[in-house]
C-alpha cells in the first residue's frame, strides 16, 4: 500500500498538531516537539493505521504514547510520541526495556529514543485477534501451529532474562503478525523485578481465555484445560527448557 507522507511542519497546526501534543498542549509544547523531532532526523508522518485519533488515523494508542508511522531519513519506523498526560515524564526508561528485549532478540528493534519520543522499527502486519479471522481453509493449522510456537518461544526467551511484558494477558492489542514472522509489541508496562510470566500469559490467553481461544479451538482442536493446566504448573515451578518442550508437546505445537 502507498503511504502519503506529511512534513513535520504542518504537525504545528491543527488538525495535525492533536497528534504530536495528544490530548492537549500548548503552541509551545507542538513547536518544542517539532524541534525535538527534527534533531532525531524525523522528516514526515504518515497519517494510517487501524487506530482513529478524532478523524485522524494512527498505528495505535496506549495510556502513555500515540505510535504512527513515521520517515527518520529516508527509512519507514514506527514513531511513539509521549502523551501530554502520560504519568511518564519521558521515554527513555522505555526505550532502555525495549534495549533489553531486542538482546534476546524479541520486539522491534529501538533506534533512538529522547524525551517525549521512541524510534523504532516499522513491523507491517495486523494485530492478532484481526489476523486469526483471516485464517481459512487448507495450511491454516499449518499457520496457526508455527505463529503460536514462534510466539511462545519469543515469551520463553523473556522468561529466562526475567523480564515481564505485563499485558501479555490481553494479547489482541500486544501481538502483530507479519507476512514474514509474528512479533510481540508496547513495553511500556514491563518491568524487570515482577516475576515474568509471559509463556503463562500467553497460553492462558491463546488456550483457556475466550475470544482468541474459542477461535483457535475451531481451527485445531486443544487438549483439554486440565492437561493445559497442569504442564503450566510444571513450567511455572521451574521455568527450565525441558519443561517449555513438554509444554509446546501438549500444545500439540
Amino acid at each position: 500500500m502507498v503511504q502519503s507522507f506529511i512534513s513535520i511542519k504542518k504537525f504545528a497546526d491543527e488538525p495535525y498538531s492533536k497528534i504530536l501534543g495528544y490530548p492537549k498542549a500548548t503552541n509551545r509544547q507542538i513547536r518544542s516537539r517539532i524541534r525535538e523531532l527534527e534533531k532525531l532526523n524525523i522528516k514526515s508522518i504518515s497519517l494510517t493505521g487501524s487506530t482513529l485519533l478524532g478523524k485522524l488515523a494512527v498505528l495505535g494508542k496506549g495510556y502513555v504514547g500515540v505510535v504512527v508511522l513515521a520517515k527518520k531519513s529516508n527509512k519507514q519506523v514506527a514513531l511513539k510520541i509521549r502523551r501530554t498526560d502520560s504519568q511518564r515524564n519521558e521515554m527513555k526508561n522505555e526505550a532502555s526495556l525495549l534495549k533489553l528485549v531486542n538482546s534476546v532478540n524479541v520486539g522491534p528493534k529501538m533506534f533512538v529514543a529522547s524525551k517525549n519520543f521512541l524510534v523504532m522499527e516499522y513491523l507491517e502486519g495486523i494485530k492478532i485477534s484481526e489476523w486469526i479471522n483471516t485464517l481459512k481453509g487448507i495450511g491454516s493449522v499449518k499457520k496457526l501451529k508455527s505463529t503460536i510456537r514462534n510466539i511462545l518461544e519469543d515469551c520463553y526467551k523473556l522468561d529466562q532474562i526475567n523480564f515481564d511484558h505485563g499485558e501479555l494477558s490481553n494479547i489482541s492489542k500486544h501481538i502483530i503478525v507479519g507476512e514474514t514472522k509474528s512479533t510481540l509489541i508496547d513495553f511500556e508496562s514491563s518491568s524487570t523485578i515482577r516475576r515474568p510470566s509471559n509463556v503463562t500469559s500467553v497460553t492462558q490467553a491463546i488456550f483457556i481465555g475466550s475470544g482468541i481461544a474459542k477461535k483457535a479451538q475451531k481451527i485445531y482442536k486443544n487438549p483439554s484445560k486440565e492437561k493445559i493446566i497442569e504442564a503450566l504448573k510444571q513450567y511455572k515451578h521451574e521455568k527450565t527448557q525441558e519443561n517449555f518442550e513438554i509444554l509446546l508437546k501438549i500444545l500439540k505445537l
